[in-house]
């Protein structure tokens, strides 16, 4: 059996996840991808497959702020610079995309800065009292249950 690299075990999660999650005009995906030396977020309309708002470590404007910082505080900036671009064009909610990565680290750094900045995000299945149907926000499931609007 031949082996699986990490990036394919990432990329297959990816997929996975994007199975699950899509954004839309009203709460677009705010997708992050981690390299080992940058990490890139950016805020996209799956509907119409725009990207609406965008920053990375390697962006002119975010550079000076990460200048002798450690990759997890760069990540923090990172993810407060995305919300502040996304609040400028009028995005408050997102659906979060980890991109296959685990929920840990600079990819969770990213996240609770752009959360502390000021986006809401929202990507979690609330189950409704009867137990027998789900509300999901941003969220296409495929659990055999029937979904509910939000």
């Amino acid at each position: 059996m031949p082996r699986v690299s990490r990036e394919q075990q990432r990329k297959r999660r990816h997929r996975r996840l994007r199975a699950k999650l899509a954004g839309t005009a009203a709460r677009p995906r705010l997708n992050v991808y981690r390299s080992l030396e940058h990490i890139y977020a950016q805020v996209v309309n799956d509907e119409v497959g725009n990207t609406l708002v965008a920053a990375s470590t390697i962006d002119p404007e975010v550079a000076p702020l990460i200048e002798g910082k450690t990759k997890t505080e760069a990540a923090q900036a990172v993810g407060r610079v995305v919300a502040e671009r996304a609040k400028a064009v009028g995005i408050s909610q997102v659906v979060f995309d980890r991109g296959g990565f685990q929920y840990h680290g600079r990819v969770k750094a990213l996240a609770d800065s752009a959360r502390e900045a000021g986006l809401e995000f929202k990507a979690r299945v609330q189950w409704a009292d009867d137990n027998k149907t789900t509300r999901a926000v941003g969220v296409k499931m495929k659990i055999g249950k029937s979904l509910t609007s939000a």
